[in-house]
Parts: C-alpha cells; structure tokens; sequence
C-alpha cells in the first residue's frame, strides 16, 4: 500500500503506449460498489476471490500493465499467474512512507485502525519474502519521482 503501483503504472502505460489497468479499479467495476463495501459485506475472503477472478484474466492480456493490490501476492495462485504471464515489477517502500502516503485515506479497510503503523509493518513482514519469490525485480520507490522510477523500470525491463 503506497508504493506508487497505480500512479507508476499509469505513467508507464503513458511512456510505453500500452493499456493500463488497475485490478481493484476492475474489482470495483464489476462489483458496481468499492472495496471498504466488499470488505464490509463479504470480508476479506470474498474480496480475495474476486482479486483472483480479475488477476486471472487480466494476466491473459498480452502488452498490458497491471497493478495489483498489495494482499494479491497472498493466493497462491495469484503469484502463479503473474509469474508465469508477464515480468513483476516489486515497487518496495519503507513502512514510514507508507503510513505518509496513507495516512487520510479512507478506502483501505485493513488501515481503519488505531495503529496502522503496526498493520503495515505485519503487512510487510508477511508479504514482503511473497513479493520477493514473484518479481523478476524490485525497484524503491521511497521519495522518488514517479518519472525516475518509471525510468529505472524501463531500464530494468531493457526497453
């Protein structure tokens, strides 16, 4: 959370010429209602199930770029997905920036909490080994410009 996957990954699209699209912007289309709505009425769990339903078939979309949300590394089958369909791109930040980045904003459910400095850095200990086995590579996003970040993936990417 924070990271920068959708203000990136917008700007890639834009220097690549390639659709973007951003799986919980998908999630809350289809659903025709938000995620803290999804989280409400069907908990985390049917959130997750509709996070993979869209993972799955957005990552059959050749010259795409996807950002996901930051629980998707957590099925499995997400992480088989992406690996197996497109280059990963882990955008890593510290927790302090994080909590920076998200401190007012009120459509992540798993930060309405009174300490979301402690959930973040859960967050982090769990998923950061996940994203580590899916990404082909990691690049730091803390306070760096968006365009230099997009730069570097560019870079990486040999493109």
């Amino acid at each position: 959370m924070g990271a920068g996957k959708s203000t990136i990954g917008r700007l890639l699209s834009l220097e690549l010429d390639l659709p973007f699209y951003d799986s919980d912007k998908v999630i809350e289309e289809r659903a025709g209602t938000n995620i803290p709505w999804i989280f409400d009425v069907e908990g985390e769990s049917g959130f997750r199930e509709r996070e993979t339903a869209a993972i799955d078939e957005l990552t059959l979309f050749s010259d795409i770029i996807l950002a996901t949300g930051g629980g998707a590394v957590l099925k499995p089958e997400n992480r088989a997905f992406l690996k197996a369909r497109g280059s990963v791109i882990y955008l890593k930040t510290s927790v302090e920036l994080q909590i920076e980045r998200t401190r007012r904003d009120k459509n992540r459910p798993l930060l309405q909490t009174e300490d979301p400095t402690s959930v973040l850095q859960n967050l982090m200990d769990i998923r950061d080994p996940l994203y580590q086995e899916v990404c082909d590579f990691v690049v730091t996003t803390d306070k760096r410009n968006p365009k230099l970040v997009v730069s570097e993936i560019k870079r990486v990417l040999d493109i």
